[in-house]
């Protein structure tokens, strides 16, 4: 399988009609200028020339504000320019990311005629209240009509939510899953809500009318979703803002973080969560006192297993007493696991024989 590489071009607030509560492009994309033609092709070239594998599969991605509500002859600059690779061979592909109700069939005809193959659509939340809450200036219904529309004229579907809006609740957030799962979406973005600097989210938190997830809250919920869409083959393509030094600790100097569950391995302690809930699952399982596990996975899993600065082990160590010894083997899929008890806990009736 060829390798992907993303050439990302940010376009903050282009377009966009709405100033969302927890929105500010330029802190989030490090973007504060609007972008020309020329800086297109700027850093296209950077990007090619740095990319050492000439094989790889090369997508240029329209990311930030709504690409599809940006004036027309400016849409189609930016679009022409980035198809100018395509035809000379130097790229594969355009993604686009916009929000749902700036969607429709002449609009995508634009699109197909510059080969945008991926639309991402910023969703955020299925429920109505939420995103008026939030200023979002769409309802879900704009959502799935969108999302219709972008399937039948044969486009590759994403879509981005978010974990921790105002007043939304874990039960909101699965359903939001859920509603998504019935679009059949081919990839998924998941963000935890960080409040922003010089957004309104900014002066509610201030306020004290918003309180941010914690870490441990984001990545508890984030591991029941990813379980939700892993389930249906839905690729996660993102799991938490991209650091930057502009996304980054609260506590560091620059950084446009005022709150929230930021983590610089947000997906890593997601997906080392479930590798723990897995493992634990199989040894209670076992229904014996066990004192020394082997488990063996796929060598792509292994940081995983072991957690994010050995947490999974000195979590089992700490809370169960299981010293846990991580082994790997090709042969075995991604995803799955074996599981060998090296050592147990003698019987307490043994004691006494």
């Amino acid at each position: 399988m060829r390798k992907q590489y993303v050439i990302p071009i940010f376009v903050p607030h282009l377009g966009c009609p709405n100033d969302c509560i927890f929105c500010n492009q330029r802190s989030i994309s490090g973007q504060q200028k609007m972008i020309t033609k020329e800086d297109v092709i700027k850093t296209i070239d950077f990007y090619l020339e740095n990319i050492k594998d000439k094989e790889a599969k090369k997508e240029i991605a329209f990311f930030g504000g709504s690409f599809t509500g940006i004036d027309v002859e400016k849409q189609e600059e930016f679009l022409q320019t980035a198809y100018e690779y395509i035809k000379q061979g130097k790229a594969d592909s355009i993604r686009i990311s916009t929000r749902p109700d700036y969607i429709n069939r002449t609009i995508l005809k634009r699109l197909k005629k510059y080969k945008v193959e991926t639309i991402e659509l910023g969703v955020q939340s299925a429920n109505d209240y939420i995103l008026k809450r939030c200023n979002r200036g769409h309802t879900f219904k704009d959502v799935k009509k969108a999302s219709k529309l972008i399937r039948l004229y044969g486009f590759k579907l994403g879509h981005q939510m978010m974990v921790g809006l105002p007043e939304s609740t874990r039960i909101d957030e699965i359903n939001t899953a859920k509603e998504l799962i019935k679009l059949k979406p081919k990839m998924v973005r998941i963000y935890p809500v960080l409040v922003i600097k010089n957004t309104k989210l900014e002066k509610e938190f201030l306020e004290k009318t918003y309180i941010p997830l914690t870490v441990v809250q984001a990545v508890e919920t984030c591991k029941e979703l990813v379980t939700m869409f892993n389930k249906k083959k839905i690729e996660i393509i993102r799991l938490g803002l991209q650091n930057t030094d502009e996304i980054t600790d609260p506590n560091i100097k620059g950084s446009e973080v005022v709150a929230g569950p930021y983590h610089p391995a947000l997906r890593q302690l997601v997906e080392s969560g479930l590798w723990y809930d897995a493992i634990l699952e199989k040894i209670k399982k076992l229904n014996v006192k066990v004192k020394k596990v082997e488990v063996t996975v796929n060598p792509q899993d292994v940081n995983n297993v072991i957690g994010h600065k050995r947490e999974n082990i000195e979590k089992l160590k700490e809370m169960y007493t299981v010293d846990l010894i991580v082994k790997q083997n090709k042969n075995i899929k991604p995803g799955k696991l074996e599981l060998k008890v090296l050592e147990k806990y003698p019987e307490f009736l043994e004691d006494y024989k």
